[in-house]
């Protein structure tokens, strides 16, 4: 019997997955800690933690200013990592999946890295520029240290579906439009088709992002996958409390109506 990864262990359900993106350090990182918690409360199931960049080529406007934010707070890659035992420790039982780019990591050096993942208690690592045939290195790395190194596969990966489904871990994230990430008024009319022809070789569960923001975008895309990724509309919910999420005194009261919009987001007014 193969032994399950911590991915696999903290993963309770593989169907009608809510998987919120949040970005550490914004407002702050103490403030992050508790919104990890609160995303949990409302009915996580896994937890994308963005690390900020300065040159993020998958992201749009409203992740770019989150990021922005957060760098001014002196977030990065080691002081993001560390977030995660907090997180932890504050109730935190939800998969996490630390969102970087390469050239940080790369920096921070492969193994390094992946030894400094599981010390700190990351059950994912999303990676969106390192394509499928150039990840071999760290791919070999994550396994190495028990993290599951997560693929993306976008509606122009016509030929490569097959491989980049097949060997997917955690669960296979689906780009749900061509460009950077953001909210979407329209989805992908194609989004159906290139959705089954995933989840007919993938072996893991499939959710869609980039441009989910709102609820019957969610249910649109859930009928045809197993769950859904929402950046940018959390991003802009968080944003709307910052002043009161970044105040101690005002925090819990703001993390209480954060999650009352996140819960309606994801599950409508049912």
């Amino acid at each position: 019997m193969v032994e399950q990864t911590r991915f696999q262990k903290r993963l309770k359900r593989e169907k009608n997955l809510f998987i919120p993106f949040i970005m550490s350090g914004d407002p702050t990182p103490e403030a992050t800690v508790e919104i990890a918690y609160t995303m949990q409360q409302s009915g996580a199931d896994v937890l994308e933690l963005g690390v900020p960049y300065s040159d993020p080529l998958a992201d749009g406007p409203t992740i770019q200013e989150a990021a922005g934010r957060a760098l001014s707070q002196g977030m990065n890659l080691t002081e993001a990592m560390k977030l995660v035992p907090k997180m932890r420790e504050r109730g935190v039982t939800i998969p996490i999946v630390l969102f970087t780019y390469y050239n940080p990591v790369l920096r921070y050096g492969l193994e390094a890295f992946a030894k400094a993942m599981e010390e700190n208690d990351v059950d994912g690592l999303l990676i969106p520029d390192i394509p499928l045939e150039e990840s071999e290195e760290i791919r070999e790395f994550t396994e190495q240290y028990g993290v599951e190194l997560i693929s993306l596969v976008a509606p122009n990966s016509e030929e490569r579906i097959k491989r980049i489904a097949e060997q997917a871990k955690g669960f296979l994230y689906c780009v749900s439009s061509l460009g950077v990430t953001g909210e979407r008024k329209d989805m992908n009319p194609d989004i159906a088709s290139f959705l089954e022809k995933v989840k007919h070789y993938s072996q893991v569960p499939v959710a869609v992002g980039f441009g989910i923001s709102s609820y019957e975008q969610v249910k649109l895309v859930q009928g045809h996958s197993d769950g859904v990724i929402i950046g940018s509309k959390i991003i802009k919910l968080i944003d709307a409390h910052r002043e009161a999420l970044s105040n101690e005194t005002t925090r819990a009261g703001a993390l209480q109506e954060l999650q009352s919009e996140v819960e309606q987001l994801v599950k409508g007014n049912e």
